[in-house]
């Protein structure tokens, strides 16, 4: 944005909330190092840096079997093994539950589950594996792992739910839901695919981020109804969980779309990226990557409506593509964003109707998107006038390259922001000039050079005054 006179910033209030993986504060670090070295960073190279993890992450694959075993797991294995030595994390695979000891466990980043099935891990060896969990350990789950640990109800949350029955293996049309998830960002909204469909015993969707669901009018024995999830995410009792119900079959650990929605949920579940992956319902398009009804663009500039990847990206300015068919009053905006490089565009809230953009500059409030400027200038920050967070905004930031999910809730005078699911601004409005009470949303095109892409933008629409019971779980 551009700069004005204006409060001084607030800097940030604290260290990152919450327990983190253990590579959490070397990977903010990291980030950090790569957002400062950009600018001098030909744009392959930083693509480069940016795509690459961290050369000590770990993770522990496991497999042991104490029902039906699955002739697909040394493919998985070798899959996994593979996408570690592209990705830049060392694999280990077991099918021995001695490996789950607090000291063995802490040297790794995740645990895979692949295709476990029944009782795999004794009394220690699950109480270990939960202080894993609870200390910021992450997890994988990789269908049949549904189907395992019945009587452990601690891993019931973990993998989200349990199996319930399958039909025989065939072609499926999955729906997917989230595109801001490293796992599924590569994905088209529909993805035709060939496996064996579990169905499973209760449906998770109010407890995580579901991230894929099956269409049950496209095969024949499923049994979850309109609902039916298959991919899913969650934080839980401290430690990332990533599942996936693919991976019945060795095609699948050939197909380089499984293979990258498999390494996306590994990425999230070590901390090497980050997602929103708090549970969400109730929200409504207001861009579904197929048109920009509804909405207008203000002042020079536009946005290229990709329809193949279901995004908008900024061409030109300064503008503004502001979505005129409603007024907002008390809400929730979600949105993904990714940036090229060290872009700057940003998401206006709160001002009026027009066809001018400066005057949802000079009315309304900006959510900034910028990977390198002032803190109140920068990524989070509510422009011009209050910084986010910067120690919680740098840990939960993923560089350019790759998607972000941002929050903007804004009830009353309040605005809050989340980036990937973590609080890093709370703000509120008292300048007399301006009123979050109703107004406008609109996606910023800065000028020539400033590349950045949005999609998958929805609204829910919420109580006036904040802080609701039904609201607080996902106020974290």
């Amino acid at each position: 944005m551009h700069p004005h006179t204006s409060p001084h910033p607030r800097p940030g209030s604290g260290p990152a909330s919450g327990t983190r993986s253990r590579r959490a504060a070397r990977l903010a670090a990291a980030g950090a190092t790569l957002l400062l070295a950009l600018t001098a960073l030909p744009a392959a190279a930083s693509g480069a840096a940016a795509s690459g993890a961290a050369d000590d992450d770990r993770v522990l694959v496991f497999s042991k079997t104490a029902g039906f075993r699955h002739d697909s797991i040394p493919d998985g294995i070798a899959a996994i093994k593979e996408l570690g030595a592209r990705s830049g994390f060392a694999v280990d695979a077991t099918e021995d539950g001695a490996a789950f000891t607090p000291g063995n466990l802490a040297r790794y980043d995740a645990v895979v589950f692949l295709s476990t099935t029944g009782d795999v891990l004794d009394t220690a060896q699950q109480s270990a594996f939960e202080r894993y969990v609870r200390a910021g350990g992450g997890y994988v789950g990789v269908h049949a792992a549904a189907d395992t640990e019945y009587d452990w109800p601690f891993y019931e949350g973990l993998a989200g739910a349990y199996f319930q029955s399958h039909p025989a293996i065939q072609r499926a049309t999955v729906n997917v839901e989230d595109r801001g998830n490293p796992a599924t960002a590569h994905l088209a909204p529909t993805w035709e695919r060939t496996d064996e469909w579990y169905n499973y015993r209760t449906n998770p969707r109010e407890r995580v981020r579901v991230l894929a669901t099956l269409d049950e009018s496209s095969y024949q024995g499923g049994a979850m109804g309109e609902d039916h999830p298959i991919s899913w995410c969650q934080e839980y009792r401290g430690g990332r969980a990533f599942y996936t119900g693919f991976g019945h079959t060795k095609e699948s650990y050939a197909d380089p779309a499984f293979r990258q929605h498999l390494l996306g949920g590994i990425r999230y579940a070590t901390g090497a990226v980050q997602a929103d992956c708090r549970p969400e319902q109730g929200y409504r398009p207001l861009f579904d990557g197929t048109s920009t009804d509804g909405w207008k663009q203000a002042g020079p500039g536009s946005f290229t409506l990709d329809t193949a990847s279901g995004t908008l990206t900024s061409t030109g300015g300064m503008g503004m593509l502001w979505y005129d068919a409603r007024e907002l009053r008390s809400y929730s905006l979600k949105l993904d964003w990714k940036m090229a490089g060290d872009d700057n565009s940003g998401v206006f809230v709160g001002f009026p109707a027009s066809d001018d953009p400066w005057s949802a500059v000079n009315n309304g409030y900006e959510v900034q998107i910028d990977a390198t400027d002032t803190p109140d200038h920068t990524t989070g920050s509510v422009y011009g006038f209050q910084s986010a967070d910067l120690a919680k905004r740098d840990a939960a930031l993923n560089p350019p390259g790759e998607w972000n999910t941002y929050e903007i809730r804004v009830q009353g005078e309040r605005l809050r922001i989340w980036l990937n699911g973590v609080k890093i601004n709370d703000f509120t409005n008292r300048d007399p000039a301006r009123s979050l009470l109703q107004g406008y949303v609109g996606i910023q095109n800065h000028g020539e050079g400033d590349e950045v892409s949005f999609r998958d933008i929805r609204v829910k629409d919420l109580p006036a005054k904040g802080g609701g019971h039904h609201q607080h779980h996902h106020d974290g």
